[in-house]
């Protein structure tokens, strides 16, 4: 059925890496969502109404949110598709973490309001009266959020997008939640034991788990989490298997919301090369990798100086020192700057965002180790952190 929707209403549908394309997966999701439970709702909300069940209702009041939150997703994915305008040059992409965020808090802030409705009918309970209409309803309610749990996942995994594979976990909360008040019913028609409440707050609890677990995924892209491992791979194994270049290093990737990702990255070509040929590799390389990956990227050249002897020494010092240390990677940009009275070992050492090992440890093995060498040699170290583990 998903595929099916996805073939008849978006143009081109398997080009998910175009934003065009990306923007009508998220219309369409949200339109599916608000229709379909916006009708859950009227018919559990009338049933609940009809039998005097709390939680049905309050399961009805939970697909209502469902119904928000897919409204939300569908102004929150026209917006983020905006290009950039003055103030926002880098697009309005990040606005979809945003909608995601602000889902969460009317998630949780309902949740609590149903916890409470449902903890006093605790307190107070009232017998359900029971209906085989409330069995089939509840148990359609529970097909349709198996078949949206399913379609927002797989909208989710099309796209790449953290948003809608969010509501397809909530959609399957949904379905235990749902599950619960049906077995609540069941129980009550045959044993006469009243769980209506405590299923009632069953289901609240399972909306606020629902809200945190979004809040938590939603915020993670706006405090600026790691980039995808497969996209730095994909980086730095095109740009390292070109020829000419002699190695990759400080690559930094931005992501300003799905689709708008920007990244840097400074390579290494052969000092003594003609310069205006070494610029046009650098060139090719960062339309090659901005064109297949949809990145933006910018290429730093970095000359370096090959067959000095005294630099390919400490180099193998260095790398022999560094060797040992738990979460210390690699080291580049080394450079040699004499002076009448002293020399500066100057370059960038790439260590583990979790390294056990201080900074102001690592100097001090590299100063003992280079003094070995001759004492009137200093080291600078500039410190880089590693987005992924080699």
């Amino acid at each position: 059925m998903g595929a099916f929707l996805f073939k008849t209403f978006i143009k081109d549908y398997e080009n998910t890496n175009d934003p065009a394309v990306r923007e009508k997966y998220g219309l369409l999701t949200g339109v599916v969502g608000i229709i379909s439970n916006v009708i859950l709702c009227i018919m559990k909300v009338v049933i609940g109404i009809i039998t005097g069940s709390i939680a049905i209702i309050a399961d009805g009041i939970n697909n209502l949110t469902d119904a928000s939150s897919s409204a939300m997703t569908l102004v929150g994915f026209k917006l983020a598709a905006k290009p950039g305008d003055e103030g926002h040059p880098y697009g309005h992409a990040r606005i979809e973490y945003l909608t995601g965020l602000l889902i969460s808090v009317v998630i949780i802030l309902l949740g609590f309001q149903l916890f409470k409705t449902s903890f006093d009918k605790v307190l107070h309970p009232e017998p359900v009266q029971f209906s085989y209409l409330t069995l089939i309803i509840l148990a359609i309610s529970i097909a349709v959020k198996i078949w949206q749990c399913l379609f927002y996942i797989s909208a989710g995994k099309k796209i790449h997008s953290l948003t809608l594979t969010a509501t397809g976990t909530d959609s399957r909360n949904d379905v235990i939640a749902t599950s619960a008040v049906l077995i609540s019913i069941i129980i009550g028609r045959i044993t006469g034991i009243q769980l209506d409440g405590i299923m009632g707050c069953v289901v609240a609890v399972f909306i606020l788990w629902s809200g945190i677990q979004l809040i938590r995924e939603t915020s993670s892209p706006l405090l600026g989490e790691a980039p995808d491992p497969e996209l730095v791979h994909a980086i730095l194994n095109y740009a390292e298997s070109c020829e000419g270049v002699i190695g990759t290093h400080d690559l930094m990737v931005h992501n300003y919301g799905p689709g708008r990702i920007f990244a840097s990255i400074h390579i290494e070509v052969d000092a003594e090369r003609d310069i205006m040929e070494s610029h046009d590799m650098i060139d090719n390389i960062e339309r090659a990798l901005s064109k297949n990956l949809r990145i933006n990227l910018t290429v730093h050249m970095d000359p370096v100086k090959l067959n000095d002897p005294l630099t390919e020494k400490l180099r193998t010092v260095l790398e022999q020192t560094i060797e040992p240390l738990d979460g210390v990677y690699s080291i580049h940009d080394l450079r040699l700057i004499p002076g009448p009275t002293h020399t500066n070992i100057i370059f960038d050492m790439v260590t583990a965002p979790d390294s056990a090992i201080k900074q102001s440890e690592i100097q001090a093995i590299i100063d003992s180790k280079i003094k070995e060498i001759d004492p009137s040699y200093f080291v600078r170290i500039t410190f880089d952190t590693a987005y992924i583990r080699p």
